[in-house]
């Protein structure tokens, strides 16, 4: 694990490096952003957005919390798809789960009286809509994976319903709402192919 000093040796090591090759990089940067994806994704810190993609500075638009979850009731997420959609006019928005998920796994047990309950209380409603699914699913763990699929594609849903989304969607033709998996154990992006 890195030390707090690394970090800001990595980073001037970084912009240098950055400044050798592309003299103009920040220049670039500081001129403003135009991203084509937003990247709504898990707050694990074992899941880097930008990581896992290969996206370079300017490429996402990042918005992350605990599972994933996109509801209308969070300001921070609905600020986020509202500027993203109508300031730098995405042209894709991904909601990115992972296996492996601590708040997933959270939400299938019973609450626990935690501040965390009311957040993973969306997970459970999402969980409850697909109980003869998820039942029928004999092992714990896929019936654990499968949630985490499900979770990702109710929050699609969530995202695609949005007003702003949904009338950018319509005039425009964008954005258009991707689900992904990300497999800790094999660090590989599983599209889900939702279809709103």
């Amino acid at each position: 694990m890195k030390t707090y000093k690394e970090f800001f040796d990595y980073n001037r090591k970084w912009a240098t490096e950055c400044k050798d090759s592309d003299p103009a990089f920040f220049s670039r940067l500081a001129q403003g952003q135009s991203p084509g994806f937003l990247y709504m994704g898990c707050s694990d810190s074992r899941v880097p957005a930008e990581e896992v993609t290969g996206a370079r500075p300017g490429e996402l638009f990042v918005h992350r919390n605990i599972a994933n979850l996109v509801h209308p009731s969070d300001p921070s997420a609905m600020a986020v798809v509202n500027y993203a959609v109508s300031q730098l006019k995405v042209r894709h928005i991904v909601v990115c789960g992972h296996y492996l998920c601590g708040g997933v796994k959270a939400s299938m047990g019973a609450p626990s009286g935690s501040p965390l309950d009311p957040w993973l209380d969306r997970i459970r409603e999402v969980a409850s809509e697909y109980e003869e699914e998820l039942k029928a699913i004999a092992d714990e763990e896929q019936r654990y994976h499968r949630l985490v699929e499900i979770n990702v594609l109710a929050q699609c849903r969530s995202v695609a319903e949005l007003p702003v989304v949904s009338g950018s969607y319509q005039e425009n033709g964008t954005p258009r709402v991707h689900g992904w998996v990300f497999d800790i154990r094999t660090g590989e992006l599983i599209d889900l192919k939702f279809q709103a």
